[in-house]
């Protein structure tokens, strides 16, 4: 017999008093309970000590269950308590004579709790069986559930045919995401986990929609309180999403979200209801939006509500669908901003189907309403532009003081370098504000032609501007006064865009002019008509200074000033 050494025996030893406490260590492990069995445990318990206290009495069907064959498998009882939920599972033996293939189950609560007190499931019917599991929304309480199936003879109609009582012992609030039977026709499906949730000002709906096609749109609805805002958002290669305020404050929002009706054109049914409690005491102004919105294909990114505060600036965001009508042809958008009767018009453009600008809210301190429009698309010249609002919304300028005549505006590039290095060459040397005006109209007056055939084919342009007069050297009467307004500004001059009738006769024409304001007092110059006049239909280029600052009695002889456009 071999007789090992005494290094052996000890390796032996000290391997198996590893092997030991490794075995032992890992049976503790098995053996604890983690923090959710732990509570599982705890509300099965609750839940076998509370169905021995119940008379746990037989279910019972309606005598329209008999009538199509209905075998109930779950539940068995008429009330009976649960951990957390409860499933629902039967057959049908007529379910052939059935008007619809969706059995429906109505949950309601005894006490209303934060996730409402009812929650709706429209459950398939496939070859005569459903089934269903359900949560309870407001945790631990007491439920009644009633389950309908469809008639056999009118089309949306449904009859009991059965109604049982649950006592759920389980706290959690679990709010399932159900769909109507329109929101599974529209084979819609949201990315969420409950329909109940609490969030922090804003909620991001994201979803994706099997049946509609990107010609299609989904509507939701928001409500709290009788406060109501609704809004259309675009499908793009099935799927949709949309940043909604919690526009009405600290508390519960109800938001429906809609599909269009299959039979009914601009119409909409209600596919599913989400609840949110909003954590946030700010209350958020809608965005107002029109069909054009939807119908240029426009996706406001920012701002997506109104109210905001800005310091006298304020940038717009979004995107143009490029599968849009007149997409390609969107070029640009316009901003009009109004402030009680002071009104301005911005132009912003729009490159490779996106546009990210800011304007000025030129008017000083106040509430500015905002108004967002596509252009009309058109081959026809014009001396004018029409638009489309899509987006409607309020503004909160804090900023110090009035601007309106001295930061750049449509048409106005006075803080363009071109704009600015001319400027200072025009006025060098020369110190009172009378002088730099002076310069800047002669230099306008003498160097810019008059466009005869612009004015007569009204071949007028979105993008007309100071910088487009300064290199063409060419424009009507609105071209001079761009040009000379930025030039002026550019000389820390304000100066306005004056609108009005100029000519002779009965019939004056419309005309635009500048006035400056110089050392307090209000200038009056017209560059067009000191840069000289027309003559069959030819310009014929004659200088003449009679038009900066001239006799106001002889000048309103022939001019007939209307407003100021900004």
């Amino acid at each position: 017999m071999n007789r090992k050494s005494p290094l052996f025996t000890i390796l032996i030893c000290l391997y198996s008093s590893i092997l030991f406490l490794s075995a032992c260590s890992n049976a503790s492990s098995g053996n604890s309970k983690t923090t959710t069995s732990i509570k599982e445990d705890k509300y099965e318990k609750q839940v076998k000590e509370l169905n021995k206290e119940l008379e746990l009495e037989p279910i019972e069907l309606t005598s329209y269950s008999e009538k199509i064959g209905v075998i109930l498998k779950e539940p068995e009882h008429k009330k009976f308590a649960v951990n957390g939920e409860v499933i629902v599972e039967g057959e049908i033996g007529e379910y052939s004579q059935l008007k619809s293939d969706y059995a429906w189950i109505k949950v309601h609560a005894n006490e209303e709790g934060p996730a409402g007190d009812q929650l709706e499931y429209y459950t398939p019917i496939n070859d005569g069986k459903f089934r269903q599991v359900i949560h309870f929304f407001n945790g631990e309480g007491e439920y009644s559930v009633k389950v309908r199936l469809p008639s056999t003879d009118r089309e949306n109609y449904y009859y009991d045919i059965v109604d049982f009582e649950v006592v759920n012992v389980n706290p959690e609030y679990q709010r399932d995401v159900t769909y109507t039977t329109f929101g599974k026709s529209a084979d819609l499906s949201l990315k969420m986990k409950s329909s109940y949730m609490k969030k922090d000002g804003i909620f991001p709906l994201k979803g994706k929609v099997g049946n509609l096609t990107d010609d299609d749109t989904i509507m939701i609805k928001l409500n709290k309180d009788g406060e109501t805002w609704s809004n259309l958002i675009p499908i793009k290669n099935g799927k949709f999403e949309y940043d909604i305020p919690l526009f009405f404050g600290k508390g519960l929002h109800k938001l429906e979200v809609l599909v269009p009706d299959e039979e009914r054109e601009k119409y909409y049914q209600t596919a599913t209801t989400i609840l949110i409690e909003n954590e946030s005491n700010r209350k958020m102004l809608p965005i107002e939006y029109t069909n054009a919105y939807i119908e240029r294909g426009v996706t406001l990114e920012y701002p997506i509500f109104g109210g905001e505060d800005s310091n006298g600036t304020f940038n717009i965001k979004g995107t143009i669908d490029p599968k849009a009508e007149f997409a390609s042809e969107t070029t640009h958008i316009y901003i009009t901003t109004k402030k009680g009767e002071d009104e301005a018009l911005d132009v912003i453009p729009v490159k490779d189907f996106i546009f990210n600008d800011s304007f000025y809210l030129r008017f000083g301190p106040g509430t500015y309403e905002v108004i967002v429009s596509v252009p009309e698309i058109t081959d026809e010249n014009s001396d004018h532009f029409s638009y489309f609002s899509f987006a409607k919304f309020e503004v909160e300028s804090i900023a110090d003081k009035d601007q309106r005549d001295i930061l750049p505006s449509r048409g106005v590039q006075s803080d363009a370098p071109k704009i600015k290095g001319l400027a200072k060459d025009l006025t060098s040397g020369k110190n009172a504000d009378l002088e730099k005006a002076k310069a800047i109209y002669d230099y306008v007056a003498q160097n810019i032609a008059y466009d005869v055939g612009k004015f007569e084919n009204n071949e007028f342009e979105w993008d007309d501007s100071a910088l487009k007069t300064l290199e063409l050297k060419s424009g009507v009467c609105q071209d001079y006064a761009f040009l000379t307004i930025a030039l002026l500004r550019a000389s820390d001059i304000e100066a306005k865009y004056v609108e009005g009738r100029a000519g002779r006769g009965w019939f004056p024409g419309r005309h635009a002019w500048v006035e400056a304001k110089i050392d307090g007092r209000w200038l009056t110059m017209d560059p067009t008509w000191g840069s000289g006049y027309v003559n069959d239909n030819q310009f014929v280029a004659k200088f003449n200074e009679d038009y900066f600052d001239p006799n106001m009695d002889e000048f309103n002889k022939t001019h007939t000033r209307t407003g100021v456009s900004y």
